[in-house]
């Protein structure tokens, strides 16, 4: 478990994969909505059938959302940005990459591929259930797959954030401006805009008392939030444009919470009582200084206070999630960009060895620009 609650899979392609817990919630309602269709639909089958290709239908489905998100995450690697993760959520997933693009037509062409892939999936599961013969069920549940995978591409091309096309709009607007912060807030608009159709395409009805489109109001809401959170960010990275040197190491909290391995959980309670600050969870280092995980307060709620004295804060400790994590030389912008891409309010800075330097909170990267803008103007 990650400390955004998102569970680490495994690898693709050398890319980290997770999913979060909202992933499983959709799966189980695939499984029983699409598994009862079949059973209605071909009533010959065994008891339990239908379910169990509910559910294979369930991980085909987000199968083909990997496919997607790979699709982006491959012609990022061909333009030599890394690709931190890709996770599977309640609205299907997110290719995390690096960094932006550099250019308006990579931008452009790292969006696009995800659609694309979709699109071609599509063709591929057409032209096999027209030149293969399967058992009906095993045919209808192709031709949903091809459906789906269509209607993941055409929703994706809706020019809105956090969408793909979205991304497209954004890279467009760059390159007709020169302008990549323009091209976002016009794009964070769109999305809002859609956002808001979308909620009111399913409040209507519900208001009149028909549920069947409550759907859309979670789609909705969540292309306002991205949408937004996308258009903070951008003016946010056009106050940082220009202002070279401004890097992650200099917004670090002067007294941030670390605690040693090698300390008794008696000590930490010692430690966070005298700490400045009420902080809920404290980096852990080794003899070496070496980030090695964290620990969070909670935890002494779990363990007899006299045992406090005798255990470690090394043996309660929680690995971090490397997405919470950041190099000290990193950009500030880097920083933002990771802090709002993952709705975090700190990120965890060591040096490149592995040292910890402490933590960077995002109220005092704000408080930073807010000091330095105003010498500027000075």
């Amino acid at each position: 478990m990650t400390g955004n609650n998102n569970i680490r899979i495994g690898t693709l392609f050398g890319i980290p994969f997770f999913v979060n817990p909202s992933w499983f919630l959709i799966l189980g309602l695939v499984t029983w909505t699409y598994g009862n269709d079949l059973a209605q639909d071909f009533p010959t089958l065994l008891p339990g059938v239908p379910l169990v290709l509910g559910l294979v239908t369930g991980l085909l489905l987000f199968a083909s959302v990997v496919a997607h998100e790979l699709g982006h995450s491959w012609v990022a690697i061909k333009q030599g940005i890394p690709v931190r993760s890709i996770t599977l959520f309640l609205f299907g997933g997110v290719a995390s990459i690096e960094k932006e693009p550099t250019t308006p037509g990579n931008a452009f062409w790292v969006s696009i591929a995800g659609p694309l892939v979709s699109f071609l999936l599509c063709g591929l599961l057409v032209v096999f259930n027209s030149f293969v013969s399967l058992p009906a069920p095993l045919m209808a549940i192709v031709t949903v797959l091809a459906i789906i995978n269509f209607s993941l591409g055409v929703f994706n091309l809706i020019p809105g954030l956090p969408l793909d096309g979205g991304n497209i709009l954004k890279a467009i607007v760059w390159k007709i401006t020169g302008n990549p912060y323009q091209g976002v807030k016009i794009a964070s608009w769109t999305g809002q805009a859609f956002g808001v159709l979308a909620i009111l395409s399913g409040l209507i009805p519900l208001l009149n008392g028909n549920p069947s489109r409550f759907w859309n109001i979670l789609v909705g809401w969540f292309l306002i939030q991205n949408a937004r959170s996308a258009g903070q960010l951008a003016r946010v990275q056009s106050r940082l444009d220009g202002l070279d040197g401004w890097l992650v190491i200099d917004a670090v909290s002067e007294h941030s919470p670390i605690v040693s391995a090698d300390a008794s959980l008696r000590d930490f309670v010692e430690l966070r009582t005298l700490h400045p600050g009420n902080w809920r969870k404290f980096l852990v280092v080794d003899a070496a200084s070496k980030l090695v995980g964290e620990v969070t307060v909670d935890v002494l709620q779990s363990i007899p206070s006299e045992l406090w004295a005798s255990k470690q804060v090394g043996e309660v400790l929680k690995p971090i999630e490397p997405a919470t994590v950041i190099e000290a030389g990193s950009s500030l912008i880097a920083a933002i960009e990771q802090l709002e891409q993952y709705q975090l309010s700190e990120l965890t800075v060591i040096q490149a060895d592995g040292l910890l330097v402490g933590l960077v909170e995002k109220v005092s990267i704000i408080n930073l620009i807010q000091q330095r803008s105003n010498v500027i103007s000075v």
